[in-house]
């Protein structure tokens, strides 16, 4: 088989805020992508907003550079667990893997899990060791980790013998050797042209296999992949094979390629090359094969990890339901999902027991928060259960959950209350790595009894506190957890929070709600330290007469109430509980707003338990 010696697919691996992005800026600024006076923002991979904001890449993306007459195809990979199936489906796509890592903390969880992926692909890495000029650098330290993760991870002879490079992408230079001069990424570029292997080019007519969606407003649907084989051009007729065999026909209209950051109509594309194709194909789906010849057999895609979670989304039935949202009924949140699964292929949605109700199942609480965050912002209102977890029956109809390996880092003076809240969650702890003023906790911990705990650890450790997780197996049902160790007060009446009621509550716990604020019967506005339910009337005003009158007291002052995010609002709730997401508002309430029928439900279900005991 014949090679494209001019061209390279690679994937960039790295843990969150390890300088992935920024070093794909320095090889696009250095590939002549932008013009030497042109102005661009830091962080260009990073397109979406809530990229930006959380400082994370959510989907994976390509680009390419242009390198002494070699084209140099890059894709960005996310560094969450959550966002695995972003990174599964990119690896039919690259030839090899830049494999990017701190030179203070050398590889994390998260590093491991998706260079797990990259090795099973049988990809070969080059090793970046970034952020060498920090005072507190460690690169011989960090070397040693990456080689010991190979090993861990089985990696062949070849895998091993990985390249390492030393680099700063925040300065723009990297070195063979930590001595050599400092000048610029020629020495990074080298190493990928002459250790990552050219693309195969296979004999045969045009072949590829779609591993991204994207959508123009133009032109519809765009299926981007790496030619196996062939060439294609605008005009020539194609083939969308489904994994099932069926064959549909169409004419190519448009072939895209991904030059720096635009996406240009380059009307043809050769094996080896990264393309994006429309064909007026309205419903191509990742995992497809396009081809010329109808005769192609389907070609395999690669294994999804299946979801371990699933959350309930609801129609917004509360009492301010459709003041804040433009898209409020089943049939546009159904729409929207149903348009997320298109792109998104680790979720998965199937009607509830209502019909105004859908579950949807995905890898983590995080890939279904984004998701109600992007809704939100888009105009959406909808209504999201606490996640709960998905159980598998083992042999002997043994009750099997998901379990995860998490790496806490926290102060030394902290680990007392850290550990003492990981045993109530069923965690296992596997190892302790004591470093200067801290410690890394390794543990093996059920994913019920880690919902929740992020928001703990923050509160535990004052923010400093930093966790990971990563699945780890199925595992027998650990037993009871309970995760939430406060009750809630609970709002008994519909209006504006008043100051001089809430000025009463904060004796009673911490406040969500602040004066002026909108609250419903049912809605939860405070948290109360015994763990029961407190229903509280958080609009009542002071009653004035002739006597007293409304300026006549002192000021009253109120504690700042406590602001949820989104995903810590998903977790905070407990299983009778909803969040209910809006543009601008995020409330938590009860599933069943009115007092009286909650008690009266929590009666029938005691009782069945007792009859089914």
């Amino acid at each position: 088989m014949k090679k494209a010696e001019n061209i390279r697919n690679i994937a960039i691996i790295a843990h969150v805020d390890h300088g992935k992005t920024t070093l794909v800026d320095k090889l696009l600024r250095q590939g002549g992508a932008f013009r030497e006076n042109q102005q661009v923002d830091e962080r260009v991979m990073d397109s979406m907003d809530l990229e930006r904001e959380k400082g994370i890449t959510i989907r994976a993306k390509n680009t390419s550079v242009r390198w002494k007459g070699n084209t140099i195809n890059i894709v960005d990979t996310p560094g969450h667990a959550d966002f695995g199936a972003e990174v599964e489906r990119v690896m039919k796509m690259v030839d090899g893997v830049l494999l990017l890592v701190d030179a203070l903390d050398g590889p994390q969880a998260q590093t491991r899990f998706v260079l797990a992926k990259a090795m099973a692909n049988h990809l070969k890495p080059v090793v970046v060791i970034n952020k060498v000029d920090r005072e507190n650098a460690r690169p011989d330290w960090v070397h040693e980790q990456v080689l010991e993760l190979l090993l861990e991870l089985g990696a062949t002879d070849e895998q091993f013998d990985a390249p390492f490079i030393y680099a700063s992408a925040r300065d723009g230079w990297a070195a063979k050797k930590l001595t050599d001069p400092r000048v610029n990424m020629e020495p990074l570029f080298e190493a990928v042209m002459q250790y990552i292997p050219a693309p195969t080019i296979e004999d045969g007519a045009f072949r590829m296999l779609v591993s991204n969606i994207e959508w123009s407003d133009f032109v519809g649907r765009i299926a981007v992949g790496k030619i196996l084989s062939g060439q294609i051009a605008i005009g020539d007729p194609i083939c969308r094979i489904l994994r099932d065999g069926t064959v549909q026909k169409s004419k190519v209209t448009k072939v895209f390629e991904y030059t720096g950051m635009q996406t240009l109509e380059s009307g043809k594309g050769g094996a080896g090359d990264i393309v994006g194709i429309s064909a007026g194909f309205d419903d191509a789906d990742i995992g497809e094969t396009l081809a010329t010849d109808p005769e192609t057999k389907p070609m395999h895609f690669v294994d999804i990890d299946p979801p371990t979670i699933e959350m309930e989304f609801a129609v917004n039935d509360g009492p301010l339901a459709g003041r804040d949202g433009k898209y409020v009924t089943s049939r546009q949140i159904r729409e929207r999902l149903t348009r997320e699964m298109k792109t998104n292929i680790s979720l998965r949605m199937r009607d509830g027991t209502e019909s105004t109700h859908f579950t949807v199942t995905a890898r983590g609480s995080m890939q279904i928060a984004i998701l109600v965050e992007q809704m939100r912002r888009e105009g959406y209102e909808v209504l999201v259960s606490r996640p709960t977890v998905i159980f598998h029956e083992g042999e002997n109809g043994q009750k099997l959950e998901p379990f995860e390996r998490i790496w806490v880092d926290i102060d030394t003076a902290d680990m007392g209350p850290i550990l003492e809240n990981l045993a109530k969650r069923k965690a296992r702890v596997e190892d302790m790595q004591h470093r200067t003023g801290g410690v890394t906790l390794v543990a093996v911990a059920p994913t019920r009894g880690l919902i929740g705990f992020e928001s703990d650890l923050s509160n535990q450790t004052s923010g400093r506190g930093v966790m990971t997780r990563l699945f780890d197996s199925y595992a027998p049902h650990a037993g009871e957890v309970v995760t939430r160790q406060t009750g809630v007060l609970v709002s008994m009446a519909n209006g504006d929070a008043n100051a001089y009621s809430l000025f009463t509550l904060q004796e009673r716990g911490r406040l969500f709600v602040k004066h002026g604020d909108a609250v419903y019967n049912g809605m939860i506005v405070g948290e109360n330290p015994r763990k029961k339910e407190m229903p509280v009337n958080p609009t009542k005003a002071k009653q004035l007469t002739n006597v007293r009158a409304a300026g006549s007291d002192e000021k009253l002052i109120i504690a700042p109430p406590v602001e949820f995010s989104l995903e810590r609002a998903i977790e905070y709730i407990e299983p009778d509980e909803y969040v209910e997401a809006t543009p601008h508002y995020i409330r938590m309430r009860k599933r069943i707003l009115d007092e009286f029928e909650r008690k009266r439900s929590q009666r029938d279900e005691r009782e069945e338990n007792e009859d089914a005991g």
